[in-house]
């Protein structure tokens, strides 16, 4: 493999800073209460649940419209839907690139919200969905829809062939019964894709059922959203009671509901990973700067091992992480995901955790500036942290790998 960025996507990059200057820049700065140190305020709606502002969403929305004017939005999906046949590798990059920006509107993660967009949900509808399901696709991509993924449970996270969600037939159509915990996007879905055990026994691959439910649906029911590390939320806890849906509500057929849970985490892990090796290269790159023009004791803070060292194991890391990355994301572009399933996972625990550490390192060697909202570092610890548990917790991650390195895991 090359590992030169190729020229076209060289010239990408430029032409996303040159977008980012002229069109994203200033209307952040024009609505800069949600970037500074009123940043978590601006955006959460504290008396309506600790959802996300409206206002705040509206910016967004607009930042995407934008974006896709431009012909960058879509830039990863298939020139079908709109897009320019990005690959895994060019999303490494360019993930990679904007997160090194730091904080600001061309790439907020905490909505997952980015001047080229991630659409896991649009290739699952893509690949799995059926004609009238693909029908959906669209009014997603233009902001008319938003279907969310309820996957995680009240009793179960990451162990996903284990949910306690069940669907049963009845005619026609299908009954659900059970709940969803964090079911992301929930305060402003459409539908949401619930999945759900119509066959089979705990643990077994085979068995689960995507649902795509509209909102509301008599029986489903959002009793509160859970308050986070990082705020606002979207993360609704969702009850299921009788939930009646027709069988042309199933995405990817009975008893295949795995393989979209695959897709969509699988999508997620390598393009979050490359997220953190950028965030994790801005901290390191400002605690650089900031060492080198601050003065303590009458030296440079840059001339002190304590502050010189830590930060080179960081770079070294971060050197490291990052062509192991966009070799990965090249896998991917060669054969089915689940092939490198292992190495997507340690890609992904291991990204997510440097950039946990690179920022908190970051607090450090800026001292008690460091500390305070006046710096972005605390932001972007409270919203990587949670990568370490969703789309698969760092744990089961590595339970994985070893599942491939023993023998327990059959590779695809």
């Amino acid at each position: 493999m090359d590992f030169d960025i190729p020229a076209d996507l060289k010239q990408l990059l430029g032409d996303l800073d040159e977008f980012i200057a002229r069109e994203i820049k200033p209307l952040e700065e024009e609505n800069i209460q949600f970037f500074d140190y009123r940043r978590e305020w601006a955006r959460t709606d504290w008396e309506g649940g600790g959802v996300p502002r409206k206002e705040w969403e509206e910016l967004l929305g607009e930042m995407r419209r934008r974006a896709d004017r431009a012909g960058f939005l879509r830039y990863p999906l298939p020139a079908e839907l709109g897009g320019k046949d990005g690959t895994n590798l060019d999303m490494a990059v360019i993930r990679d690139h904007l997160a090194a920006k730091g904080l600001g509107l061309h790439n907020d993660l905490q909505n997952e919200a980015s001047i080229v967009g991630n659409f896991p949900v649009v290739l699952v509808m893509h690949r799995f969905g059926t004609p009238a399901q693909k029908q959906f696709i669209n009014p997603m991509l233009n902001g008319e829809m938003r279907i969310a993924f309820g996957i995680t449970e009240p009793e179960h996270g990451s162990d996903a062939t284990w949910m306690s969600t069940r669907a049963v037939r009845d005619g026609s159509d299908w009954i659900i019964n059970g709940g969803k915990r964090f079911n992301s996007g929930m305060h402003r879905a459409t539908h949401d894709i619930v999945f759900a055990r119509t066959s089979g026994n705990d643990g077994e691959a085979k068995g689960i059922t995507a649902f795509l439910v509209p909102v509301p649906t008599e029986g489903l029911d959002i009793p509160y959203f859970h308050w986070t590390f990082n705020m606002p939320t979207d993360h609704a806890e969702v009850v299921l009671k009788d939930v009646r849906v027709p069988d042309d509500a199933i995405v990817g057929g009975e008893g295949n509901g795995l393989a979209c849970i695959n897709v969509f985490t699988h999508e997620n892990r390598i393009r979050q990973a490359a997220s953190g090796v950028g965030a994790a290269q801005y901290c390191i790159d400002e605690s650089v700067a900031y060492a080198k023009q601050r003065v303590t004791f009458g030296k440079p803070l840059s001339e002190r091992q304590a502050i010189q060292w830590p930060l080179v194991e960081l770079q070294t890391d971060c050197e490291m992480l990052r062509t192991f990355v966009r070799r990965t994301a090249w896998e991917m572009d060669r054969d089915d995901h689940l092939k490198v399933s292992d190495k997507v996972s340690m890609c992904n625990y291991r990204a997510n955790r440097l950039v946990c550490d690179a920022a908190d390192r970051a607090i450090q060697v800026h001292g008690g500036i460091g500390y305070t909202r006046a710096k972005p570092f605390e932001h972007i610890y409270r919203h990587h942290r949670r990568y370490r548990i969703t789309e698969g917790s760092e744990e089961v991650q590595i339970r994985n790998v070893a599942g491939h390195m023993f023998g327990y895991v059959k590779r695809a």
